[in-house]
């Protein structure tokens, strides 16, 4: 069977950036089961995967654009750290939700501490990165109607309700 829409596809994978440092990879633990077409993993994998079938391998770069986007400059912003109420130590790194400039929540990055200023950024982490995957197939499956509607995979390696 195909990867297309709405099927559901098991696959082994290693993320890597240009200078071939491994960010993520599903070695030594389970296979990431997605619903194709729904958005689950980045657009530039989602394409270079469609039409591909059980046992197919994919090596691939995918550029920002169809990855996590360019890195956005306005998106750093320096802060009180009095915005941070209810926090005792703020550290680089730490992660927050907060109301992004079109009103919607997004998570911004503690990139510096200094003084009173903490400076957050809203980007992606791999924002602005040229991401390289290679992928193995595992499984294509048709995903059932609940799992359609629901937008993603139920069960064994996708969420479970």
């Amino acid at each position: 069977m195909q990867i297309a829409a709405n099927k559901a596809v098991s696959i082994d994978y290693t993320l890597t950036n240009d200078a071939g440092e491994v960010i993520d990879s599903s070695a030594g633990g389970a296979p990431l089961v997605y619903l194709h077409g729904s958005g689950n993993i980045i657009s530039g994998l989602e394409k270079a995967l469609e039409g591909k079938q059980g046992g197919d391998e994919v090596k691939v770069a995918i550029e920002p654009q169809d990855a996590y986007g360019e890195y956005s400059p306005e998106l750093v912003a320096t802060l009180n750290r009095a915005m941070f109420e209810g926090v005792d130590e703020l550290e680089v790194g730490m992660q927050f939700h907060a109301s992004g400039p079109d009103g919607g929540m997004q998570i911004v990055t503690i990139r510096d501490v200094e003084g009173d200023d903490v400076i957050v950024d809203g980007n992606h982490p791999l924002a602005g990165q040229r991401l390289n995957f290679e992928v193995k197939i595992v499984d294509v499956r048709e995903a059932s109607e609940e799992e359609i509607a629901h937008g993603h995979v139920h069960g064994e390696g996708g969420h479970q309700h």
